[in-house]
Order: structure tokens, then sequence, then C-alpha cells
């Protein structure tokens, strides 16, 4: 093992190799989780409702399936929605496969979405990004992690509204665990920052509520910002907060403008505080030390 990690670090190319294929291949599972982890809440939160009212006929708009059915991340196998074609390990090779069926299901030809290769590909690229900047290090180990889970994060929250506890809360906690040892902050700076980010936050959404009445934010984007706290520090987070509201502004226009939505448009804030902390965390001493020199401070 000793060996394999010099050889890595003497030729880095092989790292970033390996690092870019095996993430495709799990931006390829993180596509399963997008679509069927909402499902799953779904489905969990229908039981419990029956469990709790007596209700024998709740409908779901998430769940398509039959309750009697498995469902979970391995059961049952990918198929395709239009003819259910169950797909082979040969049309699941990331992004090659899409190519080589040209977009479109093998059996009916229904078009396969975009989104599908563009996850695969962004979660290889964004972790080739972390590979390139830390090198052969546990930071980016950690790093890649984080990213996988921003990344699945950020298109179930533009999905669904949703910022599963099942991804966020083990994160956080991986982030606190991380940082004992000083991995990318220490730990007292994680601590608070995990602190500071959820109390900020909800302070920020029951100030708009008394003051509205309206529900500006969700307690997953609490909980978001809590770990985003947790694994760069709380010196961070006023850095984080500010990339997420340009970036916001950003894609919340190129949206509103693209579907032809009015203001009143519900946009998810989880997306944009999930670019805004990957961003923090690959060049945010940069930023911040920039920032800090056009001041003059």
């Amino acid at each position: 093992m000793n060996q394999f990690v010099v050889l890595l670090q003497q030729q880095p190319l092989y790292f970033y190799g390996l690092v870019f294929v095996f993430s495709l291949l799990i931006g390829s599972f993180l596509n399963v989780v997008i679509h069927r982890l909402p499902i799953m809440m779904e489905r969990a939160f229908k039981n419990e409702a029956k469990e709790y009212f007596s209700l024998e006929n709740a409908e779901s708009p998430l769940d398509k399936n039959q309750d009697n059915e498995i469902f979970n991340l391995a059961v049952p196998r990918s198929a395709c929605p239009q003819c259910n074609h169950q797909i082979t390990a040969l049309e699941n090779i990331p992004v090659i496969s899409y190519l080589v069926l040209r977009g479109k299901c093998s059996e009916c030809k229904t078009p396969i979405s975009k989104r599908y290769p563009f996850v695969e590909f962004i979660t290889a690229l964004l972790s080739l990004a972390v590979a390139m900047k830390f090198g052969v290090s546990w930071q980016a180990i950690a790093a890649i992690v984080l990213t996988y889970a921003l990344v699945t994060l950020t298109f179930i929250d533009f999905d669904t509204m949703l910022l599963p506890d099942s991804i966020v809360l083990p994160i956080l906690w991986l982030g606190l665990f991380a940082n004992t040892g000083g991995l990318f902050t220490d730990l007292n700076s994680a601590f608070f920052g995990a602190v500071a980010g959820y109390l900020s936050l909800w302070a920020v959404y029951w100030s708009f509520k008394l003051l509205t009445g309206k529900e500006g934010m969700g307690y997953g984007d609490f909980k978001l910002f809590a770990l985003i706290g947790a694994w760069l520090g709380w010196q961070y987070l006023p850095l984080t907060i500010l990339l997420s509201s340009v970036v916001g502004a950003i894609i919340g226009i190129a949206l509103m403008v693209n579907r032809n939505k009015g203001r009143e448009m519900a946009i998810p804030f989880g997306p944009y505080l999930a670019i805004a902390g990957w961003i923090a965390l690959m060049w945010g001493e940069q930023i911040n030390t920039a920032y800090l020199g056009y001041m003059g401070l």
C-alpha cells in the first residue's frame, strides 16, 4: 500500500486518472440516489402516516411504484420508464453508454435525460479539480467525499426542495471528525462553524417569517450551512453566504427567464449553499486574501 501511495505521489497523473474514472462510476450511482432517495423518503413518510393515523389509501405524487414492492437504492434494477427495459451493464457505462446509445433507450428509442451523463461528468470533473488541488492526501479523499455529497444534495434539492438528513447529518459529523485532526481547520473553529451556520440561518428564517408571514427557506438549509461550517470553520461562513447569494442570483434569474416563471417561483436555496461551500473549500483562502488586500486590510 505504501508503495502504491508513493507511486501516486511520484506520478500524479495516475492519481488524477484514478479519481476521474472512479468518480464517473460514483456519479452513475449518485444518479440513482438523486432519483430514488426522495421516493424512499416519501414512502417512509406514508408508512409512518398510515401507522399513526390508520390511513389506508394515502396517495403520493412521488411514489409511482406499488407499496408492496421492494424499492431502495439497489432494488429494483434500473429500467426504461417507457418500456421497462432493464438497463444492462454495457448500457450503464458512465457517459460512454449514453454516447453510444445516442441518448436513447436501446429498445423503444425513448430519449434519455441529458442530466444522467451530466451528473456523471460533473462529479468526475469536480473530483478531479479537488485531486489536483490537494494532491495525494487525506484532505483530497475527504474533500472528494464532500463533493459527492454536495452534488447529490444540489440535484435533490432542485428536484424536490428536500435536503435529506440521511446525507446532511452524516457528512456534517464526518466534517467534525475530520477536523479533530485539523484536516481543514481546527476543531474549535469547526464546532463553532457548525453552531454558527445553523443558528445564523435559523435567525434569518424566523426574522423573515415574523416580518412577512412567509417561509424564506427550510430547516434543511440550516443543517447544510452547519455542515459547511463543520468542514471549513466559522471563518468561511460569511464568504459562503456571500458566494451563495451571487450564485443564487445568477442561476435564479436564468431559471426564471428560461422557464418563463414570475418572481413568485419557489427556488431552493440549498444548491446555492452547496455550490458556494465547494467554491470556498477550493479557493476560499485566496478569495479572502484578495478581498482583504483590496480593502487594504
